[in-house]
């Protein structure tokens, strides 16, 4: 994979770039101190990751990320976590917060290999081909695949496509959120975020800003905190009468 290191702080660009020199599949095309040297870049170069700051002078990190090409992954890092949940209204692969530790930046990259092979895997196209009872069946990558209901752990947006993480394997299709969220029973799952929809049965614990299934964190973003909590949890807690 190329990538590239945006950053205004001429440390931070050191720090991420030695962590870059430890990751093989990993080549640097360049490192640069503002969102516009970058953009000039991308609009003669094409490459398949970006490690991002947010906040820059001029145009911030999460301005940029919204114009950047559509199959350029991107990977904030940031010394504020309180700007995780923006990160993901964008669509980042993941959220690094400074200094980057080497097992959480090997981590994000695990993560960044895998959806870059999906989305490089003959340009995934697909659909849902019909619901029955329990389960349904998606198209994804030339093939047909059965998935029931109580499998799926969650879904993830990805640009421009979805990612259905299920107890055994991953599939990408071709297709919005919001299109595969009207296709399953409303009973069962519920958006979290611009970039997640969840199955309530996997939960394993949650707190204000995030769920955990499983080893994933699920962001709770603002515009979906109440309904989440006041439709699906608070008719299920149990507390001191």
């Amino acid at each position: 994979m190329t990538c590239i290191i945006v950053d205004d702080e001429p440390l931070a660009r050191e720090a991420i770039q030695l962590l870059i020199s430890k990751v093989k599949s990993l080549q640097l095309l360049g490192n640069f101190s503002s969102a516009n040297a970058a953009a000039a870049y991308l609009t003669e170069n094409a490459v398949d990751l970006v490690f991002l700051d947010i906040q820059m002078p001029g145009t911030n990190g999460l301005d940029f990320a919204r114009n950047i090409p559509r199959r350029t992954l991107v990977i904030f890092t940031t010394a504020f976590s309180e700007f995780a949940l923006d990160s993901y209204e964008v669509d980042a692969i993941d959220y690094l917060i400074k200094p980057v530790r080497l097992e959480r930046f090997q981590k994000a990259m695990e993560k960044a290999k895998a959806y870059f092979k999906l989305l490089q895997s003959d340009h995934p196209t697909g659909s849902i081909e019909s619901i029955a009872g329990d389960y349904f069946f998606v198209r994804a990558d030339r093939r047909t695949f059965k998935i029931f209901f109580k499998d799926i752990l969650f879904v993830e947006g990805l640009k421009d496509y979805v990612v259905l993480h299920t107890e055994e394997r991953k599939i990408i299709t071709a297709m919005n959120i919001k299109t595969i969220q009207e296709q399953l029973p409303p009973s069962l799952f519920v958006r979290t975020s611009k970039s997640y929809l969840i199955n309530v049965q996997h939960i394993i614990s949650f707190d204000n800003n995030t769920v955990y299934i499983r080893e994933n964190e699920i962001p709770i973003g603002d515009v979906y905190r109440s309904f989440f909590f006041d439709e699906f949890i608070a008719n299920k807690l149990i507390g001191r009468k």
